[in-house]
């Protein structure tokens, strides 16, 4: 069973990857927005970790599960 810290970290690397599938050339500027979106998600789920405050590290979990391809 996985814990909320390895979740919260599996779903950053995966929102990640989603950022260089948004950027791709091909789409232009069609994904910024999204990408900007993803970023704020990221930055707020580095910052709940760093803090280990658990309440926002669900939340965190919770808005990047919010992103998909």
């Amino acid at each position: 069973m996985e814990n909320l810290s390895e979740a919260l970290t599996k779903e950053q690397a995966r929102v990640r990857k989603l950022i260089l599938q948004y950027r791709d050339p091909i789409l232009g500027e069609s994904g910024a927005f999204a990408v900007t979106m993803m970023e704020q998600s990221l930055k707020n789920a580095d910052k709940a970790t760093m803090s280990g405050d658990i309440t926002e590290m669900i939340k965190a979990y919770n808005d990047l599960k919010e992103y998909t391809a």
